[in-house]
């Protein structure tokens, strides 16, 4: 059984950083789909960066800001979030698949899903 849990989460202001973790149990992150995707009230979910079979991916909306790794050793993938603004604002979610994903931006290519740790940046 697939599990994940996301930490890292919390409030900081616009300029700074944070970084988001996402433990990945039940499946080898590096050989399979680990998406971060965010969603706030009355929007879709949507794709921020993955790692797909090794291979990394970045949104356009955060690319230059956002860096996504990879740790083997412990299993774990994580999201660093620089200059935050604003508008990165949400609550954000890892999400799993096995194997190679097609479309890595769309949340119906990830079948099992973390509870989410929001972030809120302030001015």
């Amino acid at each position: 059984q697939v599990q994940l849990v996301e930490s890292g989460g919390g409030s900081v202001q616009a300029g700074g950083s944070l970084t988001l973790s996402c433990a990945v149990s039940g499946l080898t992150a590096g050989q399979n789909s680990i998406g971060w995707f965010r969603q706030v009230p009355g929007k879709e979910r949507q794709g921020v960066a993955a790692i797909v079979v090794g291979t990394r991916y970045i949104g356009d909306a955060v690319k230059g800001r956002f860096i996504i790794s990879q740790n083997g050793a412990t299993n774990t993938v994580s999201l660093q979030m620089n200059s935050l603004i604003l508008d990165d604002t949400a609550m954000y979610y890892c999400a799993a698949n096995s194997g190679r994903v097609s479309w890595w931006w769309s949340s119906g290519a990830f079948k099992t899903w973390g509870q989410g740790t929001q972030v809120t940046v302030s001015s």
